[in-house]
C-alpha cells in the first residue's frame, strides 16, 4: 500500500513524501503525529500535523484486503468525504479500496500553517507492479515514443494523442514522459508540474516525487 499526497489545492494542502508499505497479515500500521520516538518505527505512518491525534487510526490487512479503524481521534477520520466516528470514539473497520482518499483531521485556524493543516492521501492498493522497470507497459510505451521519434512515415501509423489538449504527439514536439509512463505535450502539462514536487497524472492518478533521485 502507497500513501501519496492528495492535493487539489496546493496553497491549502499538506505536502509529505510518498509512503510504501508492505502489510502481511498480521501486521497493523499505527497511522498518527510525528515523534522523534516513532519516527523510524517501521510500522508507524507519521505526519507533522497537530491536528492528526498520536494515535489516530489503524490499517491492516486480512484476506486479500486492506482495512481501516479511527482509533479514537479528536478530529476524526474521513474516508472519501465521509467521517468514521464521532470525536473520541473507536469506528469499525472499513474496507480501502485502490484510488480511496483518506482525510486525517480538519484544518485548525484556517490551515494556513502546515503544522495545522489536515492531512489529504490518496490510498494506492497493489500498485507495485506499475513501478517496476522491467513491466511490459512501460516497455511498449517507450518503444512507442522511439518509434514515433525515428520516423517521418505516419500515415499508416497509430495516433498518439496528449489527453488534456486532444491534439497528436509527434516528432520535434517537447513532451513530457511521467514516471507511470502516460506521456503529455510539455506545454499542457506544464501547469501541473511547476505547481509542486508531487506530480498526479491526469490519466491514473499515480503519485510521483519529480525531485526523487534517479538511481
Amino acid at each position: 500500500i502507497r500513501f501519496a499526497p492528495h492535493i487539489p489545492d496546493v496553497r491549502h494542502c499538506l505536502y509529505f513524501e510518498a509512503m510504501d508499505r508492505e502489510v502481511p497479515e498480521g501486521t497493523v500500521l499505527k497511522v498518527g503525529r510525528f515523534t522523534d520516538r516513532v519516527s523510524q518505527q517501521p510500522n508507524r505512518i507519521a505526519f507533522k500535523s497537530k491536528v492528526v491525534s498520536r494515535s489516530h487510526a489503524e490499517i491492516w490487512s486480512e484476506n486479500g484486503h486492506f482495512y481501516i479503524r479511527d482509533t479514537k481521534s479528536s478530529s476524526g477520520t474521513f474516508l472519501n468525504h465521509i467521517r468514521l466516528s464521532v470525536a473520541s470514539a473507536e469506528s469499525l473497520p472499513k474496507r480501502l479500496h485502490d484510488g480511496d482518499i483518506l482525510q486525517l483531521g480538519v484544518d485548525y485556524q484556517g490551515g494556513i500553517q502546515d503544522i495545522y493543516k489536515c492531512v489529504k492521501i490518496r490510498l494506492e492498493i497493489n500498485r507495485a507492479w506499475q513501478r517496476q522497470a522491467e513491466n511490459p507497459y512501460r516497455m511498449r510505451v517507450m518503444k512507442n515514443l522511439q518509434n514515433m521519434f525515428n520516423s517521418f512515415n505516419t500515415g499508416a501509423e497509430e495516433r498518439h494523442e496528449c489527453c488534456i489538449c486532444l491534439y497528436a504527439m509527434g516528432p520535434f514536439q517537447a513532451l513530457f514522459v511521467a514516471p507511470c509512463s502516460h506521456c503529455f505535450h510539455f506545454k499542457c502539462i506544464k501547469p501541473i508540474i511547476f505547481t509542486n514536487t508531487g506530480f498526479s497524472c491526469p490519466l491514473c492518478r499515480t503519485f510521483a516525487d519529480l525531485e526523487a533521485p534517479v538511481e
